[in-house]
């Protein structure tokens, strides 16, 4: 079994920054990817950012140039570093992965999600 677990969401000002962090675990070969997507209430939830495995990183067109996503391949974990944020940002936040478990059978999983709040 593989889990995702979310961790860093709050309330923030508009202008201010938080940085995300997903830990994987469980029972793990590799993962060929790791992104975050995020839902607001009442709209579809959307990819933010993607981190393939020795790949290069995608974004949203809303968060090129505020987002910044990295991944410690070491430690199977991923952050989004998320500066000047504005209320538009305020959404659940999900951690999502593509992997090789060690039973070779590749899945995608989903974090339970983390809140991000951001004020006026």
């Amino acid at each position: 079994q593989v889990q995702l677990v979310e961790s860093g969401g709050g309330l923030v000002q508009a202008g201010g920054s938080l940085r995300l962090s997903c830990a994987a675990s469980g029972a793990i070969v590799n993962i060929n990817y790791m992104a975050w997507y995020r839902q607001a209430p009442g709209k579809q939830r959307e990819l933010v950012a993607h981190s393939p495995t020795n790949g290069v990183p995608n974004y949203a067109d809303s968060a090129k140039g505020r987002f910044t996503i990295s991944r410690d391949n070491t430690k199977n974990t991923m952050d989004l570093q998320m500066t000047n944020l504005t209320p538009e940002d305020t959404a659940v936040y999900y951690c999502n992965a593509e992997v090789l478990s060690k039973a070779y059978l590749v899945s995608r999983f989903w974090g339970r999600g983390t809140q991000v709040t951001v004020s006026s």
